[in-house]
């Protein structure tokens, strides 16, 4: 059984549309990457799903349960963490993670091996007598991570959970995403692209509230194996001739002269690149391979998904 199954989500402001038509799912074991740029819709879904907002239209089921008409029922099996962690700074953290565990019903015999269980998870066993208030901002997100995860749900949805923090921590978070990843079902919000290649199974990116891509990070990285060269000659080459090469996907003009040649990796035509660009004297000058990055895909999809909202819009009466 899926932990989460969102299906075709709306959540309207007024006229305006923060999710269209969103669905996904979410198994025990899932650690889902779940980014877009600022405005996308991310934290809309995510408070959604956590039941803070209540869908326009669409359905929400958590571990087997209707958020709509089971929500106390659903909401037990949610630990979230929102971008701006929920503390109580003048509280030690053991009084607030005990304060949680009473908000999340842990029963009373309960709540100290809950609580220790989870400070010994983010790493908090040293700062127990410490007031929230003095703690740095890295610790501070650890106790928010704490009192997510301390009723011991089967989801955990993360909104951001490492801005702010140093290399280091950053580091440490994301080895505890990880590791929560094993046993819960994890939703992570991030604008860092690296965390989601170092923390996740899946991602799924989110464009003007529309879903734009879902994929495992291997399928992620069968993306990134589209590979590219550029090509510098002293006259401009004939496009048509290259694309007719084995291998080559597409031809993106840059100057008169500069070329990338995009092409899958398992069929490195940069020999035939060479060879056919001194058959025709076109001036070979340089023919140097492009890394192709996470981050170059996430741009790529983006755009291509703002330019068709544009033309749909524009092709409206």
């Amino acid at each position: 059984m899926k932990l989460i199954e969102a299906e075709n989500l709306y959540r309207y402001y007024g006229k305006h549309c923060a999710v269209h038509d969103l669905s996904f799912s979410l198994a025990r074991g899932d650690v889902l990457g779940f980014l877009g740029p600022n405005g996308a819709g991310k934290t809309t879904t995510m408070q959604m799903l956590c039941g803070n907002l209540t869908p326009s239209a669409g359905r929400i089921i958590i571990n087997g349960h209707d958020l709509l008409d089971s929500p106390v029922a659903a909401k037990r099996n949610i630990g979230y963490l929102p971008d701006t962690p929920p503390l109580y700074r003048e509280l030690t953290v053991d009084e607030f993670l005990s304060y949680c565990a009473q908000l999340h019903q842990v029963p009373r015999d309960q709540i100290k091996p809950a609580t220790t269980t989870a400070k010994e998870k983010c790493g908090l066993t040293s700062v127990s007598d410490r007031l929230i208030a003095h703690l740095s901002k890295g610790y501070q997100q650890r106790v928010g991570i704490a009192q997510a995860i301390l009723h011991s749900p089967d989801i955990i949805i993360l909104d951001e959970p490492t801005v702010g923090l140093d290399p280091i921590q950053i580091r440490e978070i994301r080895s505890l995403i990880r590791e929560l990843g094993q046993a819960h079902g994890v939703i992570l919000s991030t604008h860092i692209l690296s965390e989601v290649q170092e923390s996740c199974t899946h991602v799924q990116i989110i464009q003007e509230g529309r879903l734009i891509l879902h994929e495992t990070i291997k399928g992620l990285e069968q993306h990134m194996k589209m590979a590219t060269v550029e090509l510098t000659t002293r006259i401009p080459v004939n496009a048509d001739l290259l694309k007719s090469l084995s291998g080559v996907l597409s031809i993106e003009i840059l100057a008169p002269c500069k070329i990338q040649v995009h092409y899958d990796s398992s069929h490195d035509p940069s020999e035939q690149i060479a060879s056919l660009t001194i058959a025709q004297g076109w001036g070979l000058q340089e023919i140097s391979p492009i890394k192709r990055s996470m981050e170059d895909i996430f741009i790529a999809l983006t755009q291509a998904a703002s330019d068709n909202s544009a033309n749909t819009r524009d092709s409206l009466p």
